[in-house]
Order: C-alpha cells, then sequence, then structure tokens
C-alpha cells in the first residue's frame, strides 16, 4: 500500500519541468524517483525505519524545486515581457500606417464620419508621409519606474554637491559667498539685441511664406495665363528669401555685432529652425494645390489658415499638418517643472566648467556646452507640446539602447530625422524613382554635417570643420558597419564606446581651437590663415615662449 508521503514524491518527480535544464538538480531528482520506485516495487520496505522521509533530505530537495522555480519564473517572465514589448511596438508601427477604414471592427467599435474626418485630418495633404499620434515622452514613462527615477534624483544630488563646493570653496579662499555668474552673463550677452533679431526673423517668416504661397495659389485658379512661368517666378521668389531674408540677414547680424555663444546658438538654432519649417509648409501644401488644378473638386484650392501655419510655427516638430492630435488641458504645473529642468541643466553645465574645466585654463575663457539631450530634446519640447496641448511627444526614442548607428542616428533626435527623411532623402528617392539609393543616403550625412558645422562656424567664430570630418568619415563608415543587423549588448557598449571617443575628441579640439582664436588672433589674417585652424601654430608658440627666461 502506497504511503501519503510516496504519492507526494511520485507526483513531485512527475511534475518536474524539462526546461531549463539542471543537470545536477535533476540527475538528483530522477534518481530519487527511480530509488522510490524500485523500493515500492519491493514492498517499500527500505525507506526508514519509521517509514518517515528525513527531514533534512525534504528540506534540501525543497530549497532546489523553489530554487529551480524561481529561476523558471524569471526566466519566462523576461521572455514574456520582451515579446509583448515587441509585439506593441510593432502593433503601434503598423497601425499608424494603416488607413482608417482598416482597421479591424473586433479593435474598436466602427468609426463615425466625424471621427474619421478628425483622424483623417492627422495625415499629410498629399499621399504617404509621417502619421502623428497621440503619445508620450519615453522619459516620462521610464521616470514612472523607480529604478529609473532614482537615477535622477542622484543627478540632482550631484548638482547639489556641485554647488556646496563652490559655495564653500568660495568661503576659505575669500571669507565670504561669492555669487557671481560672469560665466553665464557673457554667454548670453547683448540679449535685447537677440529678442529684436528673433523677432523680426519670425516675423518675416510669418508673413512672406504664408503670403507668396497664398498668392501662387491663386494663380493656379486661372489668374494666372502662364501657370508655369508663374511658378517658376514664385519658387525663385521663396528661394530667394529662404537664401537672403532667413538664411544672410540673420546670420550678418550675428557676425557684425559679435554676439557671444550662447547668443549666437538662439540666433542661428532659429535660423536653421525657422528655415526647415517654411520648407515644409510649402512641400506639404504644393502638391496639394497642384491636384486641385488638375482634378478641379472645389471651386478654389484649398489653403491652410494663418492661424494653422502660425501653430505650426510654433509646435514642436518640422513636418507640417493641417491638424495635429491635441490634449484636451494645459498641465501648467507640469509645464513649470519642464522649464525649471532646462534651468537645472543649465545650472548644472555652469557648475560642470566652473568646478572642472576653467581651473585648467587659468588665462583664457571658457566654452559653454549644455546638457543638449535632456535640456532640449526633452525639457524644453516637452514644455512647448503641453502648453500648445501638442499631444505627440515623440521627439526622441530609446537611442541609448542601439546597437547600430544606423538606429542611433534615427532615435537621437526624431524632430530633425523627420525632416531629412521625408524632404532630403525620400524626396530625392521619388525623383530618381528610387535608383539612386546610396546617393540620397550621401546627401543626408551631407545637408545634416554642413548645417552642423555652419552652426558651429558662426557661433564660436571660426572654421575648424571637426564635425564634418566625422560626420562624413566615420558617421558614414559606421553607418554601414554598425548597421541594424548587430544585435546584442557587445554592439551596444561598441556604439557607445564611439560615442565617447567621438565626444571627447570633439570637446577637446573645439576648445583647444577656442583658446588659441583668444590667445594668439591674428592682426591682419588673409583667407588661407582664417580656414587654417590656429590651435595648430598657437601650441608651438606657447612653448617656445615657456622656454625663454
Amino acid at each position: 500500500m502506497e504511503s501519503g508521503g510516496d504519492r507526494v514524491l511520485r507526483s513531485r518527480c512527475q511534475a518536474i519541468p524539462k526546461m531549463p535544464t539542471f543537470p545536477d538538480l535533476d540527475n538528483s531528482l530522477d534518481g530519487e524517483c527511480n530509488q522510490k520506485q524500485h523500493q515500492q516495487g519491493n514492498g517499500g520496505n527500505h525507506v526508514s525505519s519509521n517509514g518517515k522521509i528525513e527531514v533534512e533530505h525534504v528540506i534540501s530537495k525543497k530549497l532546489q524545486l523553489k530554487r529551480k522555480a524561481e529561476y523558471l519564473k524569471s526566466d519566462l517572465m523576461h521572455q514574456f515581457d520582451s515579446q509583448v514589448n515587441d509585439f506593441m511596438d510593432s502593433l503601434i508601427e503598423e497601425s499608424a500606417s494603416l488607413e482608417p477604414a482598416l482597421v479591424p471592427a473586433v479593435f474598436s467599435p466602427p468609426l463615425s464620419d466625424k471621427e474619421r474626418s478628425k483622424l483623417g485630418s492627422f495625415r499629410p495633404p498629399h499621399g504617404q508621409g509621417k502619421l502623428f499620434v497621440s503619445r508620450r515622452s519615453l522619459l516620462d514613462e521610464l521616470f514612472e519606474v523607480n529604478h529609473i527615477r532614482t537615477i535622477y534624483h542622484m543627478f540632482i544630488a550631484l548638482l547639489i554637491l556641485f554647488i556646496l563646493s563652490t559655495l564653500v570653496v568660495d568661503v576659505i579662499d575669500e571669507g565670504r559667498l561669492v555669487l557671481h555668474f560672469d560665466l553665464l552673463v557673457y554667454a548670453f550677452g547683448q540679449f535685447p539685441l537677440v529678442v529684436c533679431t528673433w523677432i523680426c526673423m519670425f516675423l518675416s517668416v510669418l508673413l512672406v511664406p504664408y503670403t507668396l504661397f497664398r498668392l501662387w495659389s491663386q494663380t493656379q485658379s486661372g489668374s494666372c495665363s502662364h501657370p508655369r512661368l508663374c511658378s517658376v517666378l514664385f519658387g525663385s521668389a521663396f528661394l530667394l528669401y529662404q537664401a537672403l531674408g532667413v538664411g544672410f540677414l540673420p546670420t550678418y547680424v550675428v557676425v557684425t555685432n559679435s554676439f557671444p555663444p550662447a547668443s549666437c546658438f538662439i540666433i542661428i538654432l532659429e535660423q536653421v529652425r525657422l528655415m526647415m519649417k517654411a520648407h515644409s509648409f510649402v512641400r506639404e501644401n504644393v502638391p496639394r494645390v497642384l491636384t486641385w488644378a488638375k482634378e478641379k473638386t472645389s471651386p478654389r484650392p484649398v489653403v491652410p489658415q494663418v492661424s494653422q501655419y502660425i501653430y505650426f510655427l510654433f509646435a514642436p516638430t518640422l513636418i507640417y499638418r493641417d491638424k495635429y492630435p491635441r490634449n484636451p488641458v494645459i498641465r501648467w504645473g507640469y509645464v513649470a517643472t519642464k522649464l525649471l529642468q532646462v534651468l537645472g541643466c543649465l545650472f548644472y553645465a555652469y557648475y560642470v566648467f566652473v568646478r572642472l574645466c576653467i581651473p585648467q585654463f587659468h588665462s583664457i575663457r571658457v566654452l559653454i556646452l549644455f546638457l543638449g539631450f535632456f535640456a532640449f530634446l526633452h525639457c524644453w519640447l516637452n514644455a512647448f507640446a503641453e502648453m500648445l496641448c501638442f499631444a505627440d511627444r515623440m521627439f526622441y526614442k530609446d537611442w541609448w539602447n542601439s546597437t547600430s548607428f544606423a538606429n542611433y542616428y534615427r532615435t537621437w533626435n526624431v524632430v530633425v530625422h523627420d525632416w531629412l527623411y521625408y524632404y532630403v532623402y525620400r524626396d530625392l528617392l521619388l525623383m530618381s524613382q528610387r535608383r539612386f539609393r546610396p546617393v540620397a543616403m550621401l546627401l543626408v550625412f551631407t545637408v545634416s554635417a554642413v548645417v552642423h558645422e555652419y552652426i558651429l562656424a558662426i557661433c564660436f567664430g571660426f572654421f575648424y570643420p571637426v564635425l564634418f570630418c566625422l560626420f562624413m568619415c566615420f558617421g558614414m563608415m559606421f553607418n554601414f558597419i554598425l548597421h541594424d543587423q548587430r544585435k546584442g549588448p557587445i554592439w551596444n557598449i561598441i556604439m557607445w564606446t564611439s560615442l565617447f571617443l567621438g565626444q571627447g575628441v570633439i570637446i577637446c579640439l573645439y576648445s583647444q581651437e577656442w583658446y588659441a582664436q583668444s590667445y594668439c588672433p591674428l592682426k591682419e589674417p588673409s583667407f588661407l590663415e582664417l580656414l587654417k585652424p590656429r590651435s595648430w601654430s598657437c601650441q608651438r608658440g606657447l612653448t617656445a615662449d615657456s622656454d625663454r627666461p
């Protein structure tokens, strides 16, 4: 007759999972099961003298089973979480590319005509293009996880330590608190002129492109006897305005007034942003008017309202749409938090340079760098998005998890990547009937490298094409070597190592050139001397001077 302990042991032996395998544990349990079954075949006379299993043996086996169950649970949950995340990501991407009519009714009730019209307004005015959907920024979701939020708190603690260390050093060295911010005052110098320049630039972008487009659309409705000639004239006027009105004049103001670095960045970055927005507005609406001119589906072409254009100029996107997904309310507390975080990043950069960089260069001024990603792509864009009720907050993706540079380029700055993809890469493929894909990719890298180098050259006041060379040489090379088929942690490590090296080279070389330009100015430089990096000769001069008695 089988005892209760035998039945429990038999059921336990039969219920042991087969994956993952633990050779020592499996052999132990299998041996025990075979031993018990052999004992049962002999009448069960060899269990123990009193018919009970020893307590220590049972506890040992229970602990082994518990460890195996915990491992199985962890492994299954990890696989399940990974598969669910992949499934949801692919589902979101696929659903974003589907027409509303193709969504099965099993997921949601049928859409009304009003809802279909509202959803369709988020689509591009013509053909295929970026579809805006309501979604949160990735860091906002990650900060809800306690472990990630703790890392954010650690950075805040470091900022507090920087401030306290600065105050303590001032008290020890000066005998009092020295609360001056000469570096920030210098970097944001001539701020009233900066504001006036930005207002003039913004008003011109508000009036000129919209007026030119509206007048051109009227020529397509029959007011012009030669529509193609009118298109050429208005197109030439728009390009001339882009080159002179937005391109040359702000740069001339910056150079002639010798704006300091931060003030230069404000004007030049806004110049590039407004040029890209004006191009997007014209690029997205011209095909719609041309389609109307062929089909004549309405009495006159559909021209966006001024309010729609103004909203687009402030919206945190470079892709024009008549309407965007909107949030119902503005969370002013959220806006205040993001603006305070931008201010915190500014002071963070200030204290890093004051405590770590300036002591290394006593006789020269310092180059300000900003905590660009968090301050701008997350805090600044989210603050404006919240004030405008702009619901699509995918300004970046999880670029830190990239295992390839191709994925890093797509996820680091989604706002700029979308513009380059739709208006440079895809438009060139459409014009060439998809025959010059490598040329289109090369053009994207070239445009990005030229614009980045232009911004740095104007803001720093010298030409030193380090970033351009890194973009065109190493950037292109890594884009093909570290491609999307590279998976696994080792490739993420390689990508981060390359980023650290690249950022270190950029900071060191541009900083040296900045110091050399200030320490070794040329009285009457020739054109070739302006192109030659000053740090190459200034370093030798400094060494020679230091050797003199």
